[in-house]
């Protein structure tokens, strides 16, 4: 269709809809705000419709092959925490908020791999919760009632949090002995995903 013909009879208008005149403009506009509206609530829906249990999906960084970036902060109990002095050890750092309604699903996942891991001796990964937006006291009573017995790892401004890039909790890390980052995961994890991911990696560097 190349014109388009309104019901008052007036001349038929460009396919493009443009009219120079300021009465026409006049009539565009509730259409405008009326697709306007649509799209906001089209996105309203598509928010609402997804899913907070869609599974964890391996993400791209330029972090990725590369030795991690500089992550200074402090653990629950209040020592010093420097993810450079964790080398010769296979870390996991799970970005976590606990609010956060995919990273309270995932964590039994992370109570199962975590004792996945103590099984393994000194062969088994760190883990640590790195909190993010969230204080002492909600993290403590989090996990005071859901389980797991990892550290949690406070940084001044979130600066571990930034540093990695990550906008958007959960977030999973794998990074390897010699301290390069092996792996990211966006949403939720499995404590099966981050065993047989390590065990691959691992496969890979030998």
């Amino acid at each position: 269709m190349t014109t388009t013909e309104d019901s008052s009879g007036d001349a038929e208008l460009p396919a493009d809809g443009f009219v120079p005149s300021s009465r026409s403009g006049g009539r565009l506009a509730p259409f405008v705000a009326l697709g306007v509206a649509i799209g906001a609530i089209g996105l309203i829906v598509l928010l609402i419709g997804a899913d907070p249990n869609a599974p964890a999906k391996v993400a791209q960084s330029p972090l990725i092959g590369n030795p991690a970036p500089e992550s200074v902060g402090e653990l629950d109990d209040g020592t010093p925490f420097d993810l450079s002095r964790r080398k010769g050890s296979w870390v996991v750092l799970n970005f976590f908020q606990s609010s956060c309604i995919p990273c309270i699903a995932e964590h039994p996942e992370l109570v199962e791999f975590v004792d996945q891991q103590a099984q393994l001796g000194t062969d088994g990964a760190e883990f640590y919760s790195v909190v993010t937006g969230d204080t002492r006291e909600n993290v403590d009573a989090f996990f005071e009632e859901e389980g797991g017995d990892w550290p949690a790892v406070y940084s001044e401004g979130d600066q571990i949090t930034v540093a990695f890039g990550v906008a958007q909790v959960p977030e999973t890390w794998i990074i390897d002995p010699q301290g390069t980052v092996q792996a990211r995961f966006q949403g939720e994890v499995t404590a099966d995903l981050l065993s047989i991911t390590i065990q691959q990696i691992r496969e890979s560097l030998r």
